[in-house]
């Protein structure tokens, strides 16, 4: 892990320094034009003077409004915005297979697209529909086509301070619309599947090999499904789709939420509001961001995993459309989408009675992807959803203390000896029960 973490200091390094000689374009490009002075630093003290850079629900923690509030210790300080182009796959698809697409009605007031093969949707999304296009953009965002990790950890933590760590393996594949370097657009063995996520419980011993299985299909119109194996029960259980706002493993994430956005695009219409450059972490310390040590009492980063920056996003209220509203946990959901990676960064979701009670910052870990260079986009993540309502929250981040993150691509074939590129055991129904053996 040496070597890798020292690769990946040199990579930083070096791209920023191409930021900061090419300030012009990088800003134009990431569409961050007037960030905050690098060496600025918002305190407790001072941070109204800065909240036209925090979402809602960011000012809400600064203002303590609730009972998760930053500590009068807290310290946030702010560095230059980081430019990482697109992998050149993307790209090119974005420019041969843009201009087909097309949103297609679908009946009940859902939506979809048609046309769509790789690369970006919606280059330049504009009315009519603008904040669909935004969230189709989302959807469709480039990822490694493969990454996976064995130190994932997941952190609950309720209002008396008591930790309950969970440990897990994570594999994400990409089987459609691929945009990677030396791979086919649609890999020949995925049989209508667009994107797999699997996932299993190393800690606690007591849940040890529960596995869960997402698949999202390539036409966006039908159901995921998911798929449980209960090491219990030795056996699978097929997951309603209905049940997208059911607690992941008891935590405050449910299936819909993870990334800040995981609903998919059928059932959900989405209103852009407004452009807002808000601030986010991108560039974070290999070495420190799986310690706990390094976060806040909330869980929320300290100056020692990176400086802050400011970047511009795409403000969108995403709803179910009106027929699957019934039932459905989230009255709105307030997206702060990247204008450039199209990732989301930020979410505030409000209840059915539109009130704010789930708080996320979704933040992206910025590092090396072979044969992409350094990327926004890697899978690693600093993910903290606060429940305001229950006054405890969820912290999912993909690196443990030793600073063993996620890994992509052709690194996925042999970590640790384990092979997470079998397509049959990770993004198979029949794989979980492999697990036993």
């Amino acid at each position: 892990m040496g070597y890798w973490h020292s690769l990946r200091r040199w990579a930083l390094v070096l791209a920023l320094t191409v930021v900061l000689f090419a300030a012009p374009r990088a800003a134009s490009a990431a569409g961050t034009e007037e960030p905050l002075p690098s060496g600025t630093v918002i305190t407790l003290k001072n941070w109204q003077q800065y909240k036209q850079f925090m979402p809602a629900g960011m000012q809400a923690l600064f203002a303590g409004t609730y009972f998760w509030k930053l500590p009068p210790d807290f310290k946030m300080v702010v560095g230059p915005t980081s430019f990482y182009p697109l992998p050149k796959a993307y790209l090119e698809h974005t420019r041969q297979y843009a201009d087909q697409v097309r949103i297609k009605n679908l009946p009940d007031g859902e939506h979809t697209v048609t046309g769509y093969v790789a690369g970006q949707p919606f280059p330049h999304p504009a009315d009519p529909m603008k904040g669909y296009k935004i969230l189709v953009n989302n959807w469709f965002r480039y990822i490694p086509h493969l990454y996976c990790g064995n130190d994932v950890h997941r952190y609950l933590k309720d209002r008396y301070g008591n930790v309950l760590n969970s440990r897990f393996v994570i594999v994400a594949r990409r089987l459609s619309h691929i945009s990677a370097k030396g791979q086919p657009i649609n890999d020949p063995r995925a049989q209508g599947i667009h994107y797999t996520e699997y996932s299993m419980v190393l800690e606690p011993e007591q849940e040890k090999y529960t596995e869960i299985l997402t698949i999202y299909y390539t036409d966006p119109a039908k159901p995921e499904s998911e798929f449980i194996f209960s090491p219990q029960l030795r056996r699978v259980i097929r997951g309603s789709s209905n049940s997208r706002c059911a607690p992941v493993n008891g935590g405050d994430f449910t299936p819909d939420d993870y990334g800040g956005f995981n609903g998919g695009i059928a059932r959900f219409q989405a209103d852009y509001l407004r452009d807002q450059p808000i601030l986010t972490l991108v560039n974070v310390n290999p070495d420190k961001y799986g310690n706990l040590a390094n976060y806040y009492p909330l869980i929320f980063p300290k100056p020692a995993l990176g400086k802050w920056e400011v970047r511009n996003t795409y403000v969108i209220d995403t709803r179910r459309v009106p027929s699957q509203q019934s039932g459905y946990c989230y009255g709105k959901q307030i997206l702060y989408v990247d204008k450039y990676t199209y990732q989301v960064l930020w979410k505030d979701g409000y209840n059915p009675a539109m009130k704010l009670f789930k708080i996320d910052a979704a933040i992206k870990v910025a590092g090396p992807v072979p044969g992409a260079g350094i990327q926004f986009a890697t899978g690693n993540v600093i993910e903290v959803v606060w429940d305001v309502d229950k006054d405890h929250l969820t912290a999912f981040i993909t690196a443990g203390a030793g600073g063993k993150e996620l890994v992509s691509d052709d690194q996925c074939r042999n970590l640790e000896g384990v092979n997470y590129d079998d397509i049959q055991q990770y993004s198979t129904p029949g794989g979980l029960t492999q697990v036993m053996r």
